[in-house]
């Protein structure tokens, strides 16, 4: 999978958001806030393929955390992305 590159990540007041336009004109926008740890990892997989192991991998590289932690907060993250259609 890969971000989508039509989204941008903006910080506003200190917030690191990326706002989602409606499809179409009854659609609304959704705006989608980040913690620092998603920030970094959108960083490091925009414009990279990737899979859920993959950012397992990069989880471990950056905290003191377990295999089977980083795996189930790599899910989450990805799971996030996908219910808000932000990767391909």
């Amino acid at each position: 999978m890969k971000i989508d590159n039509r989204l941008t990540l903006r910080e506003v007041v200190g917030e690191h958001l990326i706002v989602i336009q409606g499809k179409t004109d009854a659609e609304l926008s959704k705006v989608v806030a980040f913690n620092s740890t998603s920030v970094m990892l959108w960083n490091h997989f925009l414009e990279k393929d990737f899979t859920v192991e993959d950012v397992q991998q990069r989880l471990l590289e950056e905290f003191d955390v377990t295999e089977e932690i980083a795996l189930n907060d790599a899910q989450a993250w990805v799971d996030t992305l996908k219910q808000n259609n932000m990767v391909q």
